[in-house]
Formats: structure tokens, sequence, C-alpha cells
């Protein structure tokens, strides 16, 4: 803190507490002229009349020890411009001394877990624990406290089969390390407002949601230029990031309305990366927790033949 902001913050405390200490004892010391009966002579419009007291004693011991308690705060404690106190108490002292201490209790935890696989880790408690503990601080903003996403926010579902990015064990801890971008192109300019209806219902069709079907057969010849990303069955790349259409869940909605502002707009999302934050030890953590709330007896193909794909490359959707 430089002088000038030490100066200023001093001076502060000084005029606050004096004007303060000021009132207090003037309080004490003042004469209210008060009417033979007792009261100041004013008169509410409800009639009552205002009285004149002095306060009770309790109330001025217990200011006063409050002053008394306020000065040997600013000798003891930093808080009067850049001294530091006669303790040499600090914050950022405090904050190293619990991290230390939590450090030391937690690290041979942490050591126990060196050089077990992420599917290992799945299906050890302790494991878990710590990293739903770590999901909830980081992650739980977008993907939701029990990890089925938010969809205002465009955060995936995490608890079902189907994964953007690939729900092989590496490829989750290499989508929490380096992060994703996905994006789907908005193709109002190539497709009229019929022509994007038509293929909508036709995307609904690919997972038997409610549509029409006249204008789903009409909207098949449309989904060419989407099947160089989602496949032609509809199915989804991981590769790309592309998702499964196939699913009744979609990321921002399963309405028609929604499906066709989806193809007229596009999409954008990026899942961050967490390397710089969280380290790859508490990641590995992270991601066993993951995987251990999505089904893996009987992975859907996407799933299946998933590796760990770059952390940013075109995609059809944001990144799970």
């Amino acid at each position: 803190m430089s002088d000038f902001w030490s100066g200023w913050i001093m001076g502060l405390v000084v005029l606050n507490m004096g004007i303060t200490l000021f009132l207090f004892i003037w309080a004490q010391r003042v004469q209210i002229p008060t009417q033979p009966d007792g009261t100041s002579g004013h008169i509410w419009a409800s009639g009552l009349r205002e009285g004149v007291r002095p306060l009770p004693r309790w109330w001025a011991l217990f200011s006063a020890a409050c002053f008394v308690w306020a000065i040997a705060y600013l000798v003891l404690y930093p808080g009067f411009g850049a001294y530091k106190g006669l303790i040499g108490w600090s914050a950022h002292a405090e904050l190293a001394s619990d991290t230390a201490a939590n450090d030391a209790k937690l690290d041979p935890v942490l050591k126990g877990f060196d050089g077990r696989s992420i599917e290992e880790l799945a299906k050890t408690p302790e494991a878990t624990r710590i990293g739903h503990r770590l999901f909830v601080d980081n992650c739980a903003a977008c993907h939701g406290l029990d990890a089925r996403g938010v969809r205002a926010v465009g955060g995936a579902d995490l608890t079902d089969a189907h994964w953007l990015w690939g729900g092989t064990p590496q490829a989750i801890v290499t989508t929490i390390l380096d992060g994703r971008t996905g994006v789907m192109p908005p193709f109002g300019a190539m497709l009229d407002a019929k022509a994007i209806e038509d293929l909508a219902n036709y995307v609904l069709s690919l997972s038997d949601s409610p549509h029409s079907s006249e204008k789903a057969a009409a909207g098949k010849a449309h989904f060419t230029v989407c099947a160089a990303c989602h496949g032609p069955d509809g199915k989804g790349n991981p590769a790309l990031g592309a998702p499964d259409l196939t699913a009744k869940r979609r990321l921002y909605g399963e309405r028609l309305a929604d499906i066709e502002f989806t193809i007229q707009h596009g999409r954008t999302g990026t899942m961050p990366a967490w390397r710089q934050r969280l380290g790859e030890a508490d990641v590995r953590l992270v991601a066993a927790w993951v995987y251990a709330q999505s089904p893996h007896d009987s992975p859907p193909a996407s799933v299946a033949a998933s590796a760990a794909a770059p952390a940013s490359a075109p995609a059809s959707a944001p990144a799970r």
C-alpha cells in the first residue's frame, strides 16, 4: 500500500472514530430543555408527547466497551493504513497456513490414487467423493449439481451415454484438461423457412420424437448437408464433437422451435480448459466421478469408437 493511501485510510479511521466518540461523550453531558412534565414540548399528530430520558447505563457501558474493543483491534490487527498490527496477522498468512494444513492431510490420500486408471478411481468411494467435491466447486455452474446439465447455458447432461467428444476415460480427461470448442454453423442463408421446418421434423424423426411424417420425408433430402458432421444415420461423430441426433434429449431443447432455431442461427459453445486451475491430479478425480455417472455396459457406437480428439476443432454443437 502506498503512503498516500495508507495516510488516507488512517485519516478516515481517525475522523470517523473521533466524530463517533465526540457524539457519544456529548450525548452523556448535553442538557436538553424540558417541560415541567418531563417532555420536550413536542407533540406528535396523534397526541403523543415526546419524552426526554437519559440513556440507560448499560447502553453507555456497552458503547464504551465497543470503543475500547475497536482501538484494541486496530492495535493488534492490520486495518489502520499500512500498519500491520502487533501480532503480525494477515489474511494471506492465514490462508497459506490453512492450505498447508489441508495439503498435509490430503496429500497422502491423493498419492494413493497415483497410477490408478480412471475406471479404477470411478469405483473408489474416496476418489469419487473428492472428485464430486471438485465437480461441485468448478463444474456445477454449467452442468448442475447432479451433472444433468443446465440447459440455459448449454451445459451438457453428463449422466447419459451420449457424448459429444467421446465418453472414454481418456476423452473425458482431455476435455477437462484442455477444453473443447464446438460450432454448429447457421444455415439460415442456405435454407428457407419451409426447408428448415422440414429438416427440423426429419431431425426429430431420428429420435422417434413427435413430428410430421410428411415434412420429415421432405426434410430428409436437406439432411445431406448435415451428414458431413452428424453422419448419414445422424449418430454423430465424437472426433468433431457432432452430437448423436438419435438421442431424445438435446443440448438446447427438444421442441421443434428449438431445433429450427439451431438450424437457422447455429450454436457456439465452449468448454473451458481446467489444466491451469485444477492440475492433472484433480482433473483425473473429476473425470473419475463424471465417468461413474454415466452407463458404460453397452455404450453406443459413437462412444465405443471415440478417442481423445483435438482440444479445438469445428463441431456441430457446444462441447461436452
